[in-house]
């Protein structure tokens, strides 16, 4: 039996970054690959518009099966109460019904980050959420290396996923995102996510990997 798999992206390239090669692997494998982007950009924005044909074009280069939209307003996440949060997320997860999904690290730097790996951790509960099997943490750059180095906050990865097959079209596809890439040492440049794969690669024994913390499989 296939996968379907959910991506808890918080704000539009987190997908990209955190798990953008193990995304396209599980698309090669015949798994299917859905999309929950959670902050938007003001729609009078003229940015709103640039970001959307962005999140167009993103989605079609991975081919996810479904894209989804919270928008709630970026960098204002904790400005939503958990019941809130809780019930929008709730409705998805229930919609999609993945068996795998993947949320941001629960000490992200980004305050967005913590409140929604918070809330959508809520929502995978065995009893209520009977579908999910696996749940994984992934690492953003930007927002994970600059979490507090305590033990408590440490991003300690014990799953690597080979993407060296993939990290090439990863790259494409974050390049798309034109605003949120930049010359090294901008943490997210094509040198950093590289370098950053390239040590993971080195763990998993691979040139290229993504690294996660598994917080629950039941077999």
């Amino acid at each position: 039996m296939n996968n379907k798999v959910l991506i808890v992206a918080v704000h539009p390239d987190d997908e990209t970054l955190g798990c953008g090669g193990t995304l396209l692997k599980h698309k090669a494998n015949g798994d299917s690959i859905h999309w929950l982007i959670c902050t938007e950009t003001t729609p009078s924005n003229d940015f709103f518009k640039t970001r959307e044909k962005e999140i167009e074009q993103v989605s079609n280069m991975y081919i996810f099966d479904s894209t989804h939209h919270l928008g709630l307003k970026t960098m204002q996440v904790d400005e939503y109460t958990m019941s809130e949060l809780i019930s929008k997320i709730s409705k998805i997860v229930n919609d999609i019904q993945p068996n795998i999904i993947y949320l941001p690290f629960k000490g992200d730097v980004h305050s967005d980050h913590r409140k929604i790996f918070e809330t959508a951790y809520s929502c995978t509960k065995s009893f209520r959420y009977p579908f999910i099997k696996k749940i994984y943490m992934m690492e953003t750059l930007s927002e994970t290396e600059f979490a507090p180095g305590t033990k408590e906050d440490s991003f300690i990865p014990n799953v690597f996923v080979d993407i060296s097959d993939f990290m090439e079209r990863k790259i494409e596809i974050m390049k798309i995102y034109a605003s949120e890439i930049a010359e090294h040492p901008f943490p997210r440049s094509e040198k950093n996510i590289r370098a950053l794969g390239t040590l993971r690669g080195a763990t998993a024994g691979c040139e290229y990997a993504e690294s996660f913390v598994l917080l629950k499989e039941i077999a």
